[in-house]
């Protein structure tokens, strides 16, 4: 059979036309992810206030930061009068030098041992003197930071110097730490840095690629692979101070690139937790065009149980408090909508 040539105009036709049909398929795609979380996001929203006040903070602090939404400033100014309360009374407790020991020997004992990974941490904390109580201090300073209310804290600087005085860089770059406290520490280096207590991003970030460092991740175990992963995104999302503004793609080059990378053995091994994450870090670097993300957006929309409405935990459990972490992040990663809602002064 003889194939007629197309004439200069008609390819052009063609063309348009094959343009058209992939933006018609690319918003198709997009309203079926869009969709996805506001499903979730419903299930979520109705159940909101019988979670407990810690989930409550967690989820409608994402929401307000992902809509700008007054609907969700109620939780986010009852964590505030919390957190206060709770910041009065350590800050004013430091002015006894036995206080920070003792309540780090109290949060300690208090530490849960339910999971492997729990009894791990408890043991660690427990060879690192005052860090459990310093750690919690410097996220909750954090916290008030980021709704504008540190300088209305009477003893706010008797706080900072007392994180002033503890041995971070230690902490920070042990190679045991890292391998069971990698997301944690990666918030941690930021929040300093955030508060103008000390800029360790450097060397933390040297200390974890020398843990981890290129090609190792198909020789770790389910645990170590997932604590990398976690560790990896929350580098970015720490950066990002959670949530509030965009990061530097170039600065993070060796996270996205290590995804991109291994997204295969990402999609068969980490939980939706962490896919969703991964696909955070792209989006908060700007890159939501990214294969990647698509490809996690499509892994999250298989994942959620059509009766219930959400993603299920590894386990099959359709609890909401348990899935609200989980649930969450996918509601952001399908919904998101390419700018960010910094301000929640008017949370106080």
């Amino acid at each position: 059979m003889r194939v007629l040539p197309l004439r200069s105009g008609g390819l052009v036709l063609l063309m348009l036309l094959l343009a058209g049909c992939t933006a018609l398929a690319t918003e198709a795609e997009r309203q079926r992810h869009e969709q996805a979380g506001l499903a979730i996001q419903a299930v979520y929203d109705a159940a909101l206030p019988e979670l407990p006040l810690g989930k409550q903070r967690h989820y409608a602090q994402r929401l307000y930061r992902l809509t700008g939404e007054a609907r969700y400033l109620g939780p986010n100014r009852d964590y505030v009068r919390r957190l206060r309360g709770w910041l009065e009374r350590d800050l004013a407790a430091l002015a006894d030098p036995d206080y920070a020991a003792r309540r780090s020997r109290e949060l300690v004992e208090a530490y849960s041992q339910r999971t492997a990974k729990q009894r791990a941490r408890r043991e660690m904390f427990a060879e690192w003197g005052e860090m459990i109580f310093a750690r919690q201090l410097l996220f909750r300073l954090t916290q008030a930071h980021y709704y504008g209310l540190l300088p209305a804290l009477e003893d706010h600087e008797r706080g900072l110097a007392y994180l002033a005085s503890v041995d971070w860089h230690a902490f920070f770059t042990d190679p045991d730490v890292l391998g069971i406290y990698a997301a944690q520490v990666a918030n941690q280096v930021h929040y300093l840095h955030q508060l103008g207590i000390a800029d360790l991003r450097r060397e933390v970030t040297e200390a974890f690629r020398q843990r981890y460092p290129p090609g190792s991740a198909a020789t770790l175990d389910r645990t170590e692979y997932r604590n990398r992963l976690y560790g990896m995104t929350h580098f970015v999302i720490a950066a990002s101070r959670y949530y509030q503004q965009p990061v530097s793609a170039e600065e993070f080059a060796w996270v996205l690139e290590a995804f991109e990378a291994d997204i295969e053995a990402i999609l068969a091994r980490a939980t939706e937790d962490i896919l969703a994450e991964v696909a955070l870090s792209f989006l908060l670097a700007g890159r939501e065009a990214h294969p990647v993300v698509s490809r996690v957006r499509d892994a999250l929309v298989a994942a959620v149980d059509p009766r219930a409405g959400i993603i299920p935990s590894p386990q099959g459990s359709l609890d909401l408090e348990s899935g609200e972490h989980r649930n969450v992040l996918a509601i952001m990663v399908l919904r998101w909508p390419g700018r960010l809602h910094a301000s929640m002064s008017s949370a106080q």
